[in-house]
């Protein structure tokens, strides 16, 4: 016979959650049979409850036959108890109670399981969509493309305020087992208050927040993923977040395109070119620019110094202040493109730069050299396919202008070889950050790693 009070347990869940007005204690009765359920209904899918549980149970003729029902549901996880069993139930869970027994079915609402379209990293070949909000949808996804038998997926759950739920995803085949041991290590020991996105997964993952340089990729493409768990990276995914992370990552990963597997070797190799070609450029130019028209003019031939010499006639400060002036209003337009609304932000900073670049050239208050080094470098630092190493770029930049306005020529000379003696000192993970291929090692997107 059933009890014709709540369980205990449901009381005690009801005391914990109160004043919240979204928990239920349900209970269900016909002839002598009783069961309990005990829900938050925000966050329950109330359809899937009521045709998974209510309805059967009106149906079944004893609860014996209910509470087989219940066991055999796909539904049910495991049964926990303590801060455990409350975190499962804010995140969808149902307590059913028969017979003083007590199951846990994952009964959770997702309103998040949209597919969106790709926006980061858009390519004209290959596939449009990118991941959803949701984990399970996410996972998913991946399954579908990657079918072989040795992906492995681990759930991992988090011990900050919102404690979301990140998976780790590998190919047992060709993971290397010290990368994935450092990656788990790493989660285990974060200590962030509350992390809501990929993003801040990355950022705690990174090492260290004040790192200039990522060690990690956010990625929203599909294709991008299956093709780094084909090479033995590790993918992590957090529920809420519509981005995975990638690691372990080298410099050489973030000037790949997804599109350049789409293509013919020749066309992957040029765009590859123009690629570094104009990270160069983006890095190094500006600089150039100081080191030539303040300290060493006599490296240009004379009609193109002189050509330098006479745009900057009536400019009235040095080229190092010059250069850093427009820079700097480069990057507040930049950085209004993104805060602006969509319907005007290309309008309103497209407007604002020519504007800028007449009037500015126009009071003498750069040169006309200057506007073209600037518009050079503008288009340059979005070649990089990868945000992140973007901005890193675009902040080591002004450290080549520091040290070429003190030291000239040589300062920029040293200061490439100091940023190239730093990056080849870091690591991701235990990888080398500059590794490179080798012959013997599967080529695939990214550089690969053999298995221990």
């Amino acid at each position: 016979m059933a009890k014709s009070n709540p369980p205990t347990l449901m009381d005690e869940l009801s005391k914990k959650f109160e004043p919240s007005s979204d928990i239920m204690l349900k209970p269900l009765h016909i002839g002598d049979n009783k069961v309990y359920l005990f829900y938050l209904k925000t966050v329950v899918d109330g359809n899937k409850l009521h045709s998974i549980v209510i309805k059967p149970f009106f149906e079944m003729k004893s609860n014996e036959s209910f509470q087989s029902y219940i066991e055999s549901l796909p539904e049910q996880v495991e049964m926990t108890s303590g801060e455990e069993l409350q975190i499962k139930l804010t995140k969808g869970a149902v307590l059913v109670s028969i017979e003083d027994r007590f199951y846990l079915l994952d009964i959770k609402l997702v309103n998040s399981d949209a597919v969106q379209q790709t926006l980061i990293e858009p390519t004209v070949y290959g596939p449009q969509l990118a991941l959803s909000e949701d984990l399970d949808t996410n996972l998913n996804i991946i399954r579908q493309r990657y079918h072989a038998p040795t992906l492995m997926i681990e759930m991992h759950d988090m011990k900050e305020k919102s404690r979301p739920q990140v998976s780790i995803m590998y190919d047992e085949k060709t993971v290397k087992k010290s990368v994935l041991r450092n990656i788990k290590k790493k989660l285990n020991s974060l200590e962030a208050p509350l992390i809501q996105s990929a993003g801040d997964l990355q950022l705690q993952l990174n090492g260290s927040k004040v790192s200039l340089f990522p060690t990690l990729i956010l990625t929203e493409r599909p294709d991008r993923i299956t093709y780094n768990l084909a090479a033995g990276k590790v993918v992590l995914m957090i529920d809420g977040s519509p981005q995975a992370v990638i690691a372990p990552i080298v410099f050489f990963d973030f000037m790949v395109s997804m599109e350049d597997s789409y293509h013919t070797f020749w066309i992957t190799t040029f765009t590859l070119v123009l690629r570094y070609l104009g990270l160069v450029i983006c890095l190094v130019l500006p600089a150039m620019y100081v080191a030539v028209t303040s300290y060493t003019p006599d490296v240009l031939r004379t009609e193109l110094a002189l050509t330098v010499a006479g745009s900057r006639l009536g400019v009235p400060y040095p080229s190092f202040v010059e250069v850093i002036f427009m820079l700097l209003f480069m990057e507040f337009l930049i950085e209004a493109s993104m805060r602006l609304p969509k319907a005007i932000s290309a309008t309103a900073t497209t407007v604002g730069g020519l504007i800028l670049g007449t009037a500015a050239t126009e009071a003498a208050l750069t040169s006309n050299i200057m506007i073209i080094i600037v518009s050079a470098v503008a288009i340059t630092s979005f070649v990089i396919p990868i945000s992140e190493m973007s901005f890193a770029i675009r902040i080591c930049r002004y450290l080549l202008i520091f040290y070429t306005t003190l030291f000239g020529t040589i300062g920029l000379i040293l200061g490439a070889l100091g940023l190239l003696m730093f990056l080849t000192n870091k690591r991701s993970f235990g990888e080398p950050y500059l590794k490179m291929y080798w012959k013997g090692e599967k080529k695939e997107i990214g550089v690969t790693t053999k298995n221990e």
